[in-house]
């Protein structure tokens, strides 16, 4: 299973506490996980393994959103910031769009995350 991580600045800190929480399934070998830029960087100091696109400003949701309409992202975790300003909202709203087509499962706050990595 691939899983996409992204969040926004505001909220990569709490990306980070709930990726620690729940290390071990992260850490998992039938995980794999792919991040937008800065965020892939602090998963990895958190000690996970991450495939890293560029940073969201820089096109790494649209990357992430290719590799998903390709098949190849299985569920995506999203911490966005609702109170934020962001240049590539576009960009964020067209992955979110594309999860919908594709009947991908989207998470975009912690309560949703937690639901998720229940399942697994």
């Amino acid at each position: 299973m691939t899983i996409a991580i992204i969040a926004h600045d505001g909220k990569k800190a709490d990306m980070v506490g709930f990726v620690k929480d729940h290390i071990n399934l992260f850490k998992s070998k039938n995980i794999q996980l792919v991040a937008t830029g800065t965020t892939g960087s602090h998963l990895e100091k958190a000690g996970l393994q991450v495939q890293r696109m560029e940073s969201g400003p820089l096109g790494g949701d649209a990357q992430i959103a290719g590799r998903l309409v390709e098949g190849e992202i299985d569920m995506v975790i999203f911490f966005r910031d609702p109170l934020g300003k962001h240049p590539h909202e576009v960009d964020v709203s067209m992955l979110m769009r594309l999860c919908d087509v594709h009947n991908i499962p989207l998470a975009t706050n912690q309560a949703a995350a937690e639901r998720f990595v229940q399942t697994l």
